[in-house]
């Protein structure tokens, strides 16, 4: 959901804004933090002991989580992940308006057929669990996330819909990883896993918001940038995934 929100809410703020003021979208956006807080409220715990201890010593089992090199190598090449969404997220409106000249309305079409990859990514490890290997799928998923940056930066620039099916082979699978991603990182720890998820959602941020920054470095050519940090991310992930498979540093 810390990708898939940021994607799904510029579709449906261009949804309403011909239906309300900037204002309008504020009380809807309360809204939906009063239900959350409600549901927050609502959820049973998990975990069956209650943690007595201080909060300095809770800050410092997330350190000892990350000194188990299973789960950090895994959370650096998950969370890389990231940096290629958000960086979409960040740079997709200034593309699409700016560089194709699209309204918002247009803009949000296709920014919507990048939020479907997104979604559906889960969904397509599931069906894929049922017919090959847990790590034949995460490899695979990190080489389209190349193929698909190598097509944006060769022909995205052609026009708004090559640009998003030229992306969109690069965001279904980047978030296909996703879930196999969690259950592995999680897997290495036989306790603290509510420190391994907190740093798990962290990391996913600080490496998106890394990500949202990087992609103005190129300057005014946003498509290259993003085709290019799609191919370092995959790039990267898989040879950290190849690394850590040979070096038999986790359970996979």
């Amino acid at each position: 959901m810390v990708v898939i929100s940021p994607a799904v809410a510029p579709v449906l703020g261009a949804f309403m804004l011909p239906y309300t003021s900037w204002r309008g979208l504020f009380v809807v956006l309360a809204f939906i933090g009063v239900v959350s807080m409600v549901g927050g409220l609502l959820l049973q715990e998990t975990i069956p002991s209650r943690y007595a201890g201080t909060m300095k010593q809770s800050v410092r089992r997330l350190g000892t989580v990350l000194k188990n090199p299973g789960f950090a190598s895994l959370l650096i090449v998950f969370s890389l992940v990231s940096t290629a969404s958000l960086a979409f997220v960040s740079a997709s409106s200034y593309i699409y308006q700016e560089g194709f000249g699209l309204s918002e309305q247009g803009y949000s079409f296709y920014f919507a057929l990048n939020a479907i990859a997104l979604i559906a990514g889960p969904f397509l490890y599931l069906w894929l669990s049922r017919h090959t290997s847990r790590r034949t799928i995460v490899a695979s998923g990190f080489a389209v996330m190349v193929a698909g940056g190598v097509l944006v930066c060769l022909f995205g620039s052609l026009g708004p819909l090559v640009f998003a099916l030229a992306l969109f082979p690069a965001s279904l699978m980047g978030s296909s990883v996703r879930p196999p991603g969690a259950f592995l990182m999680l897997d290495q720890q036989e306790e603290d896993t509510g420190s391994a998820s907190a740093l798990i959602n962290c990391s996913g941020l600080v490496f998106g918001s890394a990500g949202m920054v990087l992609v103005f470095l190129a300057g005014e050519n946003l498509v290259l940038g993003l085709g290019a940090i799609n191919v370092a991310v995959g790039v990267v992930c898989l040879a950290g995934w190849m690394l850590i498979g040979r070096r038999g540093l986790v359970r996979i």
